[in-house]
């Protein structure tokens, strides 16, 4: 590697939505500007709501609580941008950032799946081995279990932040996608040794994602077990309950990623590309405190209970 081109290469552009018709930007703009404002919110609420009641002080909503601030850091990182670029005709990014908002959009995304890893771990324990839940899960062994969920996604977002920015870019600097997304960028790199720099860069993305999912799947295959063992159909229903929520948002996390990542090449033209990104990056955050709120009763309840407290409050 020279380092020629990388050491010139100052910005790079992002295509996204600039083959767009100019109505369809503004219909786009204001659809996911009211999602992303809609899922701050959301995962605001439950914060706040997590946060003030005292019933809610557990390991289960402490996870939900990291996972908020995850979707919400991760939409910081790609939504206010991907909006900017809806209704600019100056499409261009710094080297700098675009390194920037790979590291982040990394490190949330993964701290992301490996909270939802926990969280099935969480469920394992309760129903599996209810007993001994307050030694395997007290407020030690969850702060260690959140902390070492952010310091996995670090480690991912500094591993591909640092193999990516220091290849040899050639001389397009057009990324094709919404934001500064690693498939794309190594499109634009060049050298001998691309072969064996994306082989590794799959396998660093696709290892630990795998792995949560097999920890995942494991975990309910053993809870599904412990509930089927349970006599009465009111106790094992009583008991599922618990875990729909998380249950759906694993599936639709994982459901949209594949879309992603996983879509077979075709003909698809640059507006199927785009918006079928925005799917993992704007729709799963979007719907992800919907369906915790929706899913989960007892949360339900206290949100509700937190709203009518700060009606009486602000009337």
């Amino acid at each position: 590697m020279t380092g020629q081109n990388y050491s010139t290469t100052s910005e790079f552009i992002l295509f996204s939505f600039s083959a767009f018709p100019h109505q369809l930007l503004l219909a786009l703009f204001l659809l996911y500007l009211l999602m992303y404002l809609f899922t701050l919110l959301g995962n605001l609420l439950i914060m706040a709501t997590v946060w003030t009641e005292r019933q809610l002080h557990t390991p289960m909503y402490t996870f939900l609580c990291a996972l908020s601030i995850s979707e919400i850091l991760l939409t910081i990182t790609i939504t206010p941008r991907m909006l900017g670029d809806l209704l600019s005709t100056n499409h261009s990014i710094t080297f700098v950032a675009c390194a920037a908002q790979t590291f982040c959009s990394f490190t949330f995304g993964y701290a992301h799946s490996f909270l939802l890893m926990v969280m099935g771990y969480d469920r394992y324990v309760a129903i599996c081995h209810p007993l001994r839940y307050n030694v395997f899960m007290s407020p030690t062994v969850c702060a260690h279990l959140v902390a070492w969920s952010w310091a996995g996604g670090s480690a991912v977002g500094m591993i591909m932040t640092s193999i990516v920015f220091h290849l040899t870019f050639c001389e397009s600097h057009v990324i094709h996608h919404i934001f500064c997304h690693v498939f794309s960028l190594l499109k634009l790199a060049c050298g001998d040794e691309m072969g064996s720099v994306t082989i590794g860069v799959i396998l660093v993305c696709v290892i630990p994602l795998i792995s949560n999912l097999i920890l995942i799947i494991l975990s309910y295959v053993f809870i599904v077990a412990a509930i089927l063992r349970i006599p009465s159909a009111e106790g094992r229903h009583k008991t599922f309950s618990t875990c729909v929520s998380h249950l759906t948002v694993v599936i639709v996390h994982n459901s949209f990623a594949s879309m992603i990542y996983l879509k077979p090449k075709g003909p698809y033209s640059v507006y199927t590309d785009t918006l079928m990104s925005t799917t993992y990056t704007v729709f799963t955050p979007f719907l992800s405190p919907i369906i915790f709120s929706l899913r989960n009763k007892e949360l339900k309840n206290s949100i509700n209970k937190y709203y009518r407290k700060l009606c009486l409050q602000n009337p």
